[in-house]
């Protein structure tokens, strides 16, 4: 059978409905998985938060050699605003992967609930990133996520978007750049990277009976899009000709 080599948008939208669902359900999911079998112990080991940046990891990793020649696997809608800013996609374009994200995350948001009871994952948790007003307050949980997603485009840039990266290896840099920033500040705010992987969580656990803080949402949208245009910005200076 052939295989279409130009995917359309449709297709890419498909392909990021399927990769941001399983990345929500993996990763947040992986969360409540702790939750469940601590019996809801709180703080999390550095042994839960290396499970959890593993399971990040690998949805990631899986999701990149999937759907990665389709759609980009952006996942994630800061790299997509990123890639937006910088005209490596239309603004069109851009708006229809929103929505094919926004889809995803909820549809994973919503396998949590499936496999945990959506009333009982609300009270174990859906996984959604938080920070401690006392402890971090707003602008440093701001400019930790900046800081993670910068980092994080700079990857994608140096391993999968630049022509001259050696060929095979973004799927293992990207997810690794991922599970590094939630082992460095995991317990600072949870490590987001990617505003609607907070959002749909948050949503899901304050329909169904728990608590969450929704005005934090706000660190989880404007750290993410800051930090994914910065850190292609870097890219793009550290690699224009002279």
């Amino acid at each position: 059978m052939a295989v279409n080599q130009t995917p359309t948008l449709s297709q890419k939208m498909v392909a990021e409905i399927i990769g941001t669902a399983f990345l929500v359900w993996v990763g947040p999911g992986s969360i409540t998985t702790v939750a469940f079998i601590s019996g809801g112990k709180l703080p999390f080991t550095y042994a839960d938060l290396g499970f959890i940046a593993l399971a990040f990891a690998f949805a990631i990793l899986a999701m990149i050699y999937t759907i990665g020649h389709i759609s980009g696997c952006h996942i994630n809608p800061a790299v997509t605003l990123a890639f937006a800013v910088t005209k490596r996609m239309s603004w069109k374009d851009a708006g229809s992967y929103w929505v094919a994200q926004l889809i995803g995350a909820f549809i994973g948001a919503g396998l949590i609930g499936l496999c945990y009871g959506f009333t009982q994952a609300a009270q174990l948790g859906y996984g959604p990133t938080n920070f401690s007003e006392a402890n971090t307050g707003y602008l440093v949980a701001i400019l930790a996520e900046a800081v993670g997603t910068a980092f994080l485009l700079i990857v994608i840039m140096g391993s999968a978007v630049d022509g001259r990266a050696p060929a095979g290896f973004a799927g293992i840099a990207i997810p690794m750049v991922v599970a590094a920033d939630i082992l460095v500040f995991g317990p600072v705010t949870n490590v987001s990277l990617n505003p609607f992987r907070s959002l749909a969580p948050a949503v899901f656990q304050v329909a169904f009976g728990g608590t969450y803080e929704l005005p934090h949402l706000a660190v989880y949208f404007i750290g993410p899009a800051i930090g994914a245009v910065l850190g292609i910005l870097i890219y793009d200076y550290m690699t224009r000709e002279a």
